[in-house]
């Protein structure tokens, strides 16, 4: 038990001194008579317990432990009192300013066993940082592997996708049965999956910067970029775009965020609809942007729309791994935005994202 540091803050020097001869033997204990001095020793010293009176000529024991949580959020707090003030300590108690109180004259044992089971605690949140902290090291590793790879494979993909084009100016496409039709599909998918994986890793690690965002310009380019598809080939896009005020948000996310959008509606038309249809209206004002992408394919599941921003869940009938949405939703938080989601199954499906214009906090 000697291994256990214990700061006890008092202003009266005999309690100091009665703390020390009672606990010495069982713990390092060490004495402030002051806040300030208090600080300094906890700045000092690798403290696992902080025990304070209640009953101090600058503040309270309770308002020193408050401020004391805010810079050592991890270090235990026991409160020595008294007297009983039961909303205070009731308040001080629920909100997580102190771990216990203990009502004097003090019990020994029962102080023991506080700073005990305190102790305990603190090595436990202790464990827990440093486990997290490695946890997040090896995940920040392992995405910048995965980004890396991903990388590479684009220029290789690039390749692929080029002799595909050449094949296709020569009029050879259909000259080998379906062959080259199912490597451009594959070459396509394997595309798409690298796409969406470099999103992932560039949405959760990027910080978010700011810029004029034309809708009418990023949403006509990406659909530019889907009628190219062969499954949206045949697919009507209405685009309305009323923007009255400049906007201004993270031009790679909200890039993210449409595409997906319009991602997810393309692969969810329904086949056999002869009139597929695929409507963006956009409204954005001086205080956020409002964007609803409306579909008349396949629709959703009700049972399913709790789950559809989940990481890798994919509805059985669409292609993908179930990254599009759960990265338009990372996407989303990170933009302080929301979603909300319609669906009908059978006729289709209507996103529509609200996203704050930062121009306003400018």
């Amino acid at each position: 038990m000697a291994g256990i540091n214990v700061l006890y803050v008092d202003d009266e020097q005999q309690n100091l001194n009665s703390f020390m001869a009672a606990f010495r033997r069982k713990f390092k204990i060490f004495l402030a008579t002051s806040v300030p001095a208090a600080f300094e020793t906890l700045e000092k010293e690798p403290i696992h317990v902080l025990v304070s009176d209640q009953r101090m000529p600058e503040i309270t024991g309770v308002e020193f432990l408050k401020q004391a949580k805010v810079k050592y959020p991890n270090i235990p707090r026991i409160l020595l009192t008294g007297y009983t003030d039961i909303e205070v300590l009731a308040d001080a108690v629920n909100h997580g300013d102190i771990y216990r109180y203990i009502t004097k004259p003090w019990d020994e044992l029962e102080v023991v066993n506080s700073i005990l089971t305190a102790y305990e605690h603190f090595k436990a949140a202790k464990d827990l940082e440093e486990k997290m902290e490695e946890l997040q090291k090896t995940n920040d590793s392992l995405n910048r592997f995965v980004y890396s790879v991903s990388h590479e494979l684009r220029a290789p993909i690039a390749s692929a996708k080029g002799i595909l084009d050449l094949v296709k100016m020569d009029d050879l496409y259909g000259g080998s049965g379906e062959y080259w039709k199912l490597m451009d599909a594959c070459v396509q998918k394997l595309d798409y999956y690298v796409s969406q994986t470099i999103q992932f890793y560039k949405t959760a690690r990027f910080e978010v910067r700011p810029e004029e965002v034309d809708f009418n310009e990023l949403i006509h380019s990406l659909i530019q970029l889907y009628r190219s598809f062969e499954n949206a080939k045949d697919i009507n896009f209405q685009v309305a775009v009323d923007a009255e005020k400049p906007f201004s948000g993270d031009a790679f996310r909200i890039e993210v965020i449409v595409a997906n959008l319009l991602s997810n509606a393309v692969k969810c038309q329904r086949p056999q609809e002869p009139n597929k249809l695929v409507k963006v209206d956009v409204v954005a004002t001086q205080e956020e942007a409002v964007i609803s992408v409306t579909d008349n394919g396949i629709g959703i599941n009700e049972n399913d729309l709790a789950k559809i921003f989940d990481q890798f869940y994919k509805s059985s009938n669409v292609d993908g791994v179930g990254l599009g949405l759960y990265i338009l939703k990372e996407s989303l938080d990170k933009l302080s935005g929301r979603i909300e989601v319609q669906s009908r199954l059978g006729e289709g499906t209507t996103f529509k994202v609200i996203i704050p214009n930062t121009t306003v906090n400018a």
